[in-house]
């Protein structure tokens, strides 16, 4: 147990810290998306932070079969870890944004318009794209704060309630890095 966060002021100040990010993460990135620095290629960065997602995605399978095995400091580096990339991938996705035009999913001539044959295109499989994508947004506003408090009860040894929110956290934060990948894998043609 961290013997720092026992008074009941600091879990309380704590607490509000995690819903305050967990607030301004979100409107900070949207903030952001809306704006647009010139003459800086990062067009490379998207395999760089799908990789990322993928990696955070095998790290968080590594943390739990570690937490499973009795390996309690191993998963506590692993969950740093993924954490860490989480925040890399932020990073990197913010970037890129901030510097490249949109890519339009199915714009096979990067005009950043779709014609009736592009459209046709990628008709069969736009729904799976655009369901996917749109739950990958959703999920990674959700899960902030989610496994900012499953961190916060394992750091301070409450333990039943790190499980409890793990329990939604996990398979979330997995779902986000999982199909950021996939996201990337489907977007990668279209970019410019």
């Amino acid at each position: 147990m961290n013997t720092t966060l026992t008074d009941p002021t600091k879990i309380k100040n704590a607490k509000l810290a995690i819903i305050a990010a967990s607030i301004a993460v979100p409107l900070v990135v949207v903030v952001l998306f809306g704006v647009k620095i010139e003459n800086v290629d990062l067009t490379f960065l998207p395999p760089i932070y799908a990789t990322i997602n993928g990696l955070t995605a095998v790290v968080l399978l590594a943390a739990v079969w570690a937490i499973r095995s009795g390996k309690r400091e191993l998963h506590r580096s692993l969950i740093r870890v993924a954490l860490l990339f989480s925040l890399l991938f932020l990073v990197g996705y913010v970037a890129y944004h901030m510097t490249s035009d949109p890519t339009i999913y199915g714009d096979s001539d990067g005009n950043q318009e779709l014609s009736l044959s592009e459209l046709e295109a990628v008709s069969g499989s736009a729904v799976y794209y655009y369901v996917l994508l749109v739950s990958h947004i959703l999920f990674s506003v959700f899960i902030i704060p989610l496994v900012l408090f499953s961190y916060f009860y394992a750091w301070t040894g409450n333990y039943v309630k790190h499980k409890k929110w793990t329990k939604i956290a996990f398979p979330m934060w997995l779902y986000v890095a999982v199909t950021g990948v996939v996201v990337y894998w489907m977007i990668a043609p279209y970019y410019g």
